[in-house]
């Protein structure tokens, strides 16, 4: 019997603890990724990023969102020693005139772009022809619609991608926020 290729990787599958995007987790089942998205009532405007190192028993703040009635959404990424530059959210994801979606720059150079072609987004590399997501956003199953959830929300990740997973829970959290906020004035606009 001969051996073909090797097998690659299975994805990292990150699952969601809640539906929000102020106040969740997003962890793997043997925890080797896990982040913690937190939004203390007391900072309403500013949501955090931690990542938690299990290995080491650290938790780092990666970034920082902060989102100001009436101004621009800012972002910064830190470091496990300082604290970063902030930056206008759309100068971290620009957007590419779709009405969901954005590109964004990994520090290594790689171009990733957010897409959303059956209403759940994908993220794939800018310069790929054939378009093959590199992440992909599964969302939340119910009982009948309507009861319990039958499977939770989860963000799958290619093993390629697991250097930038940093950059794309942020550009996700920032792509669901404007998604949703698009949402809620469209239904106000209607009434």
């Amino acid at each position: 019997m001969s051996r073909g290729a090797p097998k690659p990787p299975p994805p990292h599958k990150l699952t969601f603890a809640t539906n929000s995007v102020r106040n969740t987790t997003f962890a793997e089942d043997n925890n080797k990724f896990y982040y913690e998205i937190v939004t203390r009532f007391w900072h309403p405007h500013l949501t955090k990023i931690n990542k938690y190192d299990y290995e080491a028993r650290v938790v780092n703040c990666i970034a920082e969102i902060e989102d100001q009635p009436g101004k621009d959404v800012k972002v910064r990424f830190n470091t496990a020693d300082a604290e970063g530059e902030w930056m206008r959210a759309c100068d971290f994801i620009k957007n590419d005139g779709s009405a969901v979606g954005g590109t964004f720059t990994q520090e290594d150079g790689t171009e990733y772009r957010w897409k959303a072609p059956k209403r759940y987004l994908q993220l794939i590399k800018s310069d790929d022809e054939e378009e093959v997501p590199v992440a992909e956003y599964h969302p939340h199953k119910r009982h009948f619609g309507v009861w319990r959830m039958s499977q939770r929300a989860f963000l799958e990740v290619k093993p390629e991608a697991a250097a930038a997973l940093d950059r794309i829970i942020v550009s996700y959290l920032l792509i669901e926020r404007r998604k949703r906020q698009a949402k809620i004035k469209v239904k106000l606009e209607t009434k």
